[in-house]
């Protein structure tokens, strides 16, 4: 009966309201991802990102990222370390912790996020003259 009304979907609405952190923060993280789900916390990287998974939600949806708040607005796919992306890139079900493949070296450089677009992007120095130069009126 209570699923005929539809009732199990406001429960279900209201379930993942609190597991998003209440109305507030529920809105606040809609507005930062467009939406809001509910699920397990299988692990956190080192820049912060949280990686969460729920297997009721359709394949290809049911694992997902949360970004750290350092990033607010301007976060973006560069931003999952190697270890994550292949897990939520389906290339393997073993989260990097539990995944004995995955060796740690100390020649491996730290994971960084791409800079292109920012004030710290990377601007190599030329030595070669411009083709077109800026006109300075006469003094």
């Amino acid at each position: 009966m209570a699923k005929q009304l539809g009732l199990h979907k406001i429960v279900k609405f209201f379930q993942v309201m609190r597991d998003n952190g209440g109305p507030f923060k529920s809105l606040r993280t809609l507005y930062r991802m467009d939406t809001i789900k509910t699920g397990t916390l299988v692990g956190v990287d080192s820049l912060g990102n949280k990686y969460y998974e729920n297997n009721s939600y359709f394949y290809g949806t049911n694992r997902w990222v949360v970004y750290a708040d350092q990033f607010g607005m301007d976060y973006d796919g560069s931003q999952v370390t190697p270890e994550w992306f292949g897990w939520l890139h389906y290339k393997t079900d073993l989260v990097p912790h539990k995944d004995p493949s995955r060796p740690k070296h100390r020649w491996m450089a730290e994971h960084k996020p791409n800079l292109s677009g920012t004030k710290d992007a990377y601007m190599p120095y030329t030595t070669v003259k411009p083709k077109i130069e800026a006109w300075k009126p006469p003094q």
